[in-house]
């Protein structure tokens, strides 16, 4: 029995998140988003937390984590 893989194939990587780009620590071919789990491919990674040095799938996402982030600091 083959049984292919499904999305994401390969590895997941390990980054250090910076103000304008990111530096890869362990190689791979995606991220998950720290809100939803979703993988994210790294060609498609756009919106991360330099703070948090976490990744988002998208910007509403990221919106919604830092929502979340500053109602729990009030």
């Amino acid at each position: 029995m083959n049984i292919e893989p499904t999305f994401p194939p390969g590895r997941e990587a390990k980054l250090r998140y910076g103000d304008a780009d990111y530096q890869i620590l362990h190689p791979g071919e995606f991220v998950r988003c720290a809100v939803t789990g979703r993988p994210i491919r790294l060609d498609e990674l756009r919106y991360w937390s330099v703070e948090r040095q976490e990744p988002y799938a998208n910007a509403s996402v990221a919106f919604q984590r830092y929502n979340a982030l500053l109602g729990s600091r009030q």
